[in-house]
């Protein structure tokens, strides 16, 4: 869409409703037509709030390229506000068009945003237009673990994400998930990084007191690995593991299942060939150094870190067993939700924001070098930017590019949910028949996630597609099927 001048905007209650569902506005001698760019600010192929060619103020002329795109109907008048809002603001910045588009074209879009965010009071001057209400605690505590999963909450607080919804965040790094999970119940903390498992069996009442806990936005998705010991550089066959012993950071973890799943795949029951520990993953690599395990399934930067301290290999990467599989999350009580929905909905922004900003390949470095520090991940620096890059040593002689090993999708799929539900019962931790799709939802805020993306001018998931289909080591799974999933796997600890 052209856009009139700033101070010409057309109010929404304006657009009515023609023929062929074009939203059009007849205004003395133009025609004016409502597509889906709305006051798109970091769109470089189109101007942005350019006068018409009559020289009157209000919007261009539609050219021949704009009638021909697809009509949407009337715009939410409180994201069309908060665009027109950005669009002033960055009309200041770039008064001159092709300055803007040069711009835009050079560095792409999420750049762009990122950086022109971090020079204009863009969230402020839109919360103070929608007169967000007022937040009931702006001082929180927020625990995380300090691995590369946790990198959208670790950098909102450098970057300054969570000061611009108004919240000053604490983040406490914390040992190891029991005490995340122990913080979270002793209410500690006001929020955590959590694995993406723990907010359903704490909901359940498995491992620990039963609270409903809920998952807000997935932190990452892949960036994780299998790694061996270096001795083992000749036994890459599974079949060859029997007696082998190896780590995982929780009971209740996807790197628990997807290991018993692979190691399962090949022949061997998880249970009874090998054995499986629980151990922090900060001590991963001393372990695997001493001898004490012969590998894990565990989360970055400590994978990356056992190759540069040539102590382990990277058998596979997990995005090899299932690509897009989720692994940590944000999470927070369902009290603390009830108690305080203003300052859960600002929080909630912070991450998304944060997340969307981790997306974006041309940002991993600079994150790399801002989650290092000691504070933080407390971790060399090239280790990170091997893993968040996907440039990186494997440890058996070659360097490879993966550019996904990691991203930042903070989409709480209930399907996700459904999958690992699933290899609970398979594996014992769940008994009976479940409800998976009712605890899914319950637990995975995907309609509170569709929203604040849509606020945020994020592209929501569409409502009608929230139960995707995945495919793990070539084998797809349908979560409408996942009792009949659950029990087809002939090696499993159902009850007989």
């Amino acid at each position: 869409m052209h856009q009139g001048d700033a101070g010409t905007a057309p109010a929404p209650g304006r657009w009515s409703s023609e023929e062929g569902g074009a939203q059009q506005l007849k205004k003395d001698c133009c025609l004016y037509v409502n597509d889906d760019r709305s006051y798109d600010s970091y769109d470089g192929e189109h101007p942005l709030l350019a006068p018409c060619s009559c020289g009157a103020g209000h919007l261009a002329e539609p050219s021949v390229a704009d009638k021909q795109l697809p009509r949407t109907a009337s715009p939410d008048p409180e994201q069309l506000g908060r665009e027109f809002i950005e669009a002033c603001l960055v009309k200041a910045l770039f008064p001159f068009e092709p300055e803007r588009r040069a711009f835009l074209q050079a560095v792409g879009r999420q750049t762009a945003m990122a950086a022109i965010h971090s020079l204009l009071p863009v969230a402020a001057l839109q919360a103070m237009a929608q007169e967000k209400r007022p937040l009931e605690k702006s001082e929180l505590k927020i625990g995380f673990i300090a691995i590369t999963s946790a990198t959208p909450l670790i950098m909102a607080d450098p970057l300054r994400f969570y000061r611009r919804q108004g919240l000053n965040v604490q983040l406490n790094k914390t040992a190891g998930w029991a005490l995340i999970r122990d913080k979270m119940l002793n209410k500690e903390h006001d929020a955590s990084h959590f694995l993406s498992l723990m907010p359903l069996a704490i909901s359940l009442g498995l491992g620990s007191t039963q609270v409903p806990m809920r998952v807000a936005t997935n932190e990452n998705t892949n960036g994780q690995a299998l790694t061996l010991a270096l001795k083992h550089k000749e036994r890459r066959d599974p079949k060859q593991w029997k007696g082998f012993r190896f780590a995982v950071p929780f009971e209740y973890s996807i790197h628990n299942f997807l290991l018993r799943y692979y190691l399962a795949e090949h022949g061997l029951n998880p249970d009874t060939d090998v054995q499986i520990r629980v151990t922090p993953p900060p001590e991963m690599v001393a372990n695997l150094r001493a001898g004490n395990i012969d590998g894990f399934l565990g989360p970055d930067p400590f994978n990356q870190r056992a190759v540069y301290d040539e102590v382990g290999f990277i058998h596979l990467l997990s995005k090899d067993l299932w690509n897009g599989h989720p692994c940590c999350a944000f999470g927070v009580s369902e009290e603390f939700i009830r108690q305080h929905p203003n300052t859960f909905a600002a929080l909630f922004r912070a991450v998304l924001e944060a997340a969307a900003t981790a997306r974006h390949p041309a940002n991993r470095e600079l994150i790399a070098k801002v989650i290092s520090a000691p504070a933080y991940l407390n971790q060399p620096e090239t280790v990170v930017t091997q893993v968040l890059t996907g440039r990186f040593a494997d440890g058996l002689g070659a360097v490879r590019t993966v550019p996904d090993r990691v991203d930042c999708d903070p989409v709480p799929w209930p399907s996700m949910a459904v999958w690992m539900l699933t290899q609970m019962q398979r594996w014992g931790y769940l008994k009976g028949d479940v409800n998976y799709r009712q605890i899914a939802e319950q637990v995975f805020l995907i309609t509170e996630a569709r929203k604040h993306m849509a606020e945020l001018g994020q592209k929501p998931p569409a409502a009608n597609a929230l139960y995707p289909k995945f495919r793990i080591m070539g084998r797809e799974f349908d979560p409408a099927k996942a009792a009949e999933y659950a029990r087809s796997f002939p090696i499993n600890r159902f009850s007989a």
